[in-house]
């Protein structure tokens, strides 16, 4: 009879929480052009409001097809509205925001600061103490991105403190909410969690967009429909039920590190789609962020 591992010894990582990570780095990696794009033709409250609304309904209706039950016991509701609050309200309405007074760029870099709160966080939440090799896996992955996001560089002002601090809070937010998603589990499988918080996220979005803002649907092109087709269902329904399974499976230090993956593909989806440039120091910068992600995830 074989004596268990030690306490200490590193957990083998779930392959299909690895996968559910790549999903989710995909679907959100390539949805930053998709974005892009959809700005110049709509608000981004009211886009991201109802593009959310619209995802959510979709889910909820995929998990009644499939038998699965939407019921939510009394004892969940105050963490499923505190996760909707900071995974998909904060997020999104703190990001667009930060956005009005910093360059995208900037926005991003300070957005991707996530994984470095989240591994904060989780020690004194869950007791992930963070290993040598994360802490390097972490510091490499961070200095590319830095690289990627900031080539042009970054400049505080007082000019962009509000942005800052919208960039600053909402990555927080996020990395707090990944963190309770292990603290504090909904319980639910991930379509029905997924379809609850991104509706619950969403639906005040979508009334603030349609409150201050002004939409011409007449005006989106027939290419901006096909890309609010996949926002609706590769970024809200596919990639969030795959991040919510992702964080079932996986540490929530290491998930969040597996999340850098997606402003690499951003760039690069970018560069191919939006022919933004790419040059030689972008690529190494992309090599070293992704090499940093392979190695969180063998710590």
């Amino acid at each position: 009879m074989t004596n268990p591992p030690p306490s200490n010894a590193p957990a083998r990582l779930a392959p299909a929480g690895l996968m559910f990570l790549a999903i989710t780095s995909v679907g959100w990696g390539f949805n930053w052009p998709v974005t892009k794009f959809l700005l110049s033709e709509l608000p981004v409250l009211t886009m991201r409001g109802l593009t959310g609304v619209i995802g959510a309904a979709l889910l909820a209706a995929f998990a009644l097809a499939m038998g699965q039950s939407l019921r939510v016991e009394r004892k969940l509701w105050p963490r499923l509205m505190l996760a909707a609050l900071l995974n998909v309200t904060g997020w999104m309405v703190l990001m667009g925001l930060a956005l009005l007074w910093l360059p995208a760029s900037e926005a991003a870099l300070i957005a991707y600061t996530m994984p470095v709160w989240a591994s904060l966080l989780a020690w004194p939440v869950l007791g992930e103490r963070p290993t040598l090799l994360r802490t390097v896996a972490l510091v490499m992955a961070f200095a590319g991105l830095a690289v990627i996001m900031g080539g042009n560089g970054y400049s505080a002002s007082a000019a962009k403190l509000p942005g800052i601090l919208m960039a600053l809070t909402g990555a927080i937010g996020f990395a707090l909410g990944t963190v309770l998603a292990k603290k504090l589990p909904l319980q639910l499988p991930p379509i029905p969690a997924a379809a609850w918080q991104i509706g619950l996220g969403c639906f005040p979005v979508a009334v603030a967009g349609l409150l201050i803002e002004t939409t011409h649907l007449e005006k989106v092109t027939e290419l901006g429909w096909w890309l609010l087709s996949y926002s609706i269902v590769i970024q809200f329904c596919i990639a969030y039920v795959s991040w919510f399974a992702a964080l079932a499976r996986l540490p929530a230090s290491i998930a969040a590190i597996g999340t850098m993956a997606v402003p690499v593909i951003g760039v690069v989806a970018s560069a191919m789609a939006l022919h933004e440039p790419l040059g030689l120091t972008q690529i190494v910068a992309l090599a070293f962020t992704l090499a940093g992600v392979v190695l969180a995830t063998r710590s």
